[in-house]
């Protein structure tokens, strides 16, 4: 990690900082007739995104966990903004259940011409799923990627897709460890592993961009400012005190990253572009480990076996 901390240029820390305190961009191109698929949509940013998608016309389909807090999100759509909504159930820390609703929706919803991920974790202890993966890692990364690999066929079909990322600047706090990604070997810090999860999700996103070009989907990652999301709000009662009496009071409404995502989502001016990082809306450079195309093809390969896919895309 050392390496990559001396690769660190001022000037993307200078701009990093810039980006925090310049308002985010907005458009008002509609989503009028465009399907837009929404992981994570029943609070925080997924919610807000929600919002917003259904605010300028979209069908907004939601993958949620919870029936009861989906269908309630299905009903505030609806009567705030008459959106058309269907609901698809599926947890992210089961991969057997992330198949199950990619083929559910590929069955089930006649486009989709947005996918935004917004489903995370953020845990302060080392947990573990039924299916054996560190929890923060297979939420954060191993689901989001198994169900866009296997929606690929109904993107491509779109013609004009686009897929985003909910990612964070929780990449800066650390690389990974191909050869630990479980937290098996190591004492377990749930910042390290948090960033470890989102800096995987980044070496995809290059990935990813790489084997789409010429197909017309694209897929960009951003980090959706600093707002108040309820991510890690899993943890014990300290934590969670901390979270709502200390760091809320310092966080903006979650409404920033729903106006951000509709902008990514929707912008005529970035028709076309694929592989980037926002802050929000604003172009960024990544930490120098989270660009590292070496380690993002050993990472591709492993998240590959991990899920059980083929490299197809």
């Amino acid at each position: 990690m050392w390496r990559y901390r001396r690769e660190y240029r001022m000037a993307d820390l200078r701009a990093m900082l810039r980006n925090q305190r310049t308002p985010h961009l907005r458009t008002t191109a509609s989503l009028a007739g465009k399907t837009v698929v929404i992981a994570g949509a029943t609070s925080g940013v997924g919610l807000a995104a929600a919002v917003e998608a259904a605010r300028f016309g979209a069908r907004v389909v939601l993958v949620a966990r919870n029936r009861e807090k989906g269908c309630a999100v299905q009903a505030l759509l609806a009567r705030d903004h008459g959106a058309d909504t269907a609901l698809f159930l599926a947890d992210f820390s089961r991969l057997a259940d992330v198949r199950r609703v990619a083929d559910e929706l590929r069955d089930g919803v006649e486009r989709i011409d947005v996918l935004i991920h917004s489903a995370g974790v953020h845990c302060t202890r080392r947990q573990e799923t039924v299916e054996g993966r560190e929890l923060v890692f297979c939420v954060n990364h191993l689901a989001p990627f198994l169900l866009t690999h296997r929606l690929l066929p109904k993107l491509r079909d779109t013609g004009a897709a686009r897929v985003l990322l909910v990612n964070s600047q929780g990449h800066r706090f650390g690389g990974l460890d191909l050869d630990d990604l479980d937290w098996r070997r190591r004492w377990y810090v749930g910042l390290l592993a948090y960033g470890a999860s989102k800096t995987a999700q980044l070496l995809s996103v290059w990935e990813l961009a790489d084997r789409l070009a010429g197909s017309g989907v694209t897929i960009h990652a951003m980090h959706p400012g600093e707002v108040r999301s309820g991510i890690g709000l899993n943890n014990g009662p300290l934590y969670r005190a901390y979270q709502r009496y200390v760091l809320d009071r310092f966080l903006g409404d979650a409404r920033v990253s729903g106006e951000s995502l509709h902008y990514l989502a929707a912008a005529p001016e970035l028709a076309g572009t694929s592989g980037r990082y926002f802050n929000r809306t604003h172009l960024e450079t990544p930490a120098p480990h989270a660009l590292d195309r070496v380690v993002g093809a050993r990472s591709w390969e492993r998240t590959m076996d991990l899920t059980g896919l083929d490299d197809d895309a």
